[in-house]
């Protein structure tokens, strides 16, 4: 389970201290897949880099199963089981698909467990398991080998920001579909997405508002997405991709 509690983030701007999260509090569940949505600019982003520890909250606690993780660094929350998977993808010229599974795993994976996860996230792996993770690959590839390498990884809290940022409708869907089969089929393990889409809100269990650096609402999909829908102060517009 993940709890934030009396959270805050200040961060420098135009040399003065701006307010992105204030006195935050939330609970995420486990096994649950839960979206955080609301209006661009509320905090949400920030609030996904504070639990994976790219950025550390000026004020507050958060503890991942009963443990206070709020002074550890990125690699230790990694190695507590929290994995993160950014908006853009990061390219490296020279490392193979096999190559950055295998250093996700933490152990030297087969050939045939590669192809597997891979597989899982609707990639044919024989034309992608030697393929370099470079300039080549789509956004949408890139994208579901990063997805395959947070399965690879095993972790208990997987972390989305804005999957859907950048690619086209048709790895858009794939990408659903992949949500879709992690929410039925994984066990022991939360999944949080950062999203405005319709559709990823459409498979949550739990719905997540931040607004102005605070928990606008939060609640089941069915009490919480009727509210949303065509509410720009919502979540700046719900948009849909279909």
């Amino acid at each position: 389970m993940l709890e934030l509690k009396d959270i805050s983030f200040h961060a420098d701007s135009d040399g003065k201290q701006a307010e992105i999260i204030r006195n935050l509090n939330l609970t995420a569940q486990d096994n649950q897949f839960i979206v955080i949505t609301g209006p661009n600019g509320g905090g949400k982003s920030t609030l996904a880099k504070l639990i994976a520890g790219i950025e550390h909250c000026t004020g507050g606690q958060i503890l991942f199963d009963g443990v206070d993780i709020t002074e550890k660094s990125i690699t230790e929350r990694a190695r507590m089981g929290i994995g993160f998977a950014f908006q853009q993808p990061v390219r490296f010229k020279g490392l193979t698909v096999l190559d950055l599974l295998r250093i996700a795993a933490g152990k030297t994976l087969s050939v045939a467990d590669a192809c597997e996860y891979l597989s899982e996230v609707g990639l044919c792996a024989k034309d992608y398991i030697h393929r370099e993770v470079n300039a080549s690959l789509s956004g949408g590839e890139l994208k579901r080998i990063e997805i395959a390498t947070v399965l690879a990884r095993d972790v208990r809290l997987a972390l989305f920001d804005e999957p859907e940022a950048g690619i086209d409708l048709w790895s858009f869907n794939n990408l659903i579909r992949i949500f879709e089969n992690m929410r039925k089929t994984e066990q022991n393990r939360t999944i949080i997405v950062i999203s405005h889409q319709e559709r990823i809100l459409n498979i949550a269990d739990e719905i997540i508002v931040i607004a102005d650096g605070q928990v606008a609402k939060q609640g089941k999909r069915e009490e919480i997405l009727p509210g949303l829908a065509g509410t720009d102060s919502a979540v700046s517009g719900c948009r849909k991709l279909s």
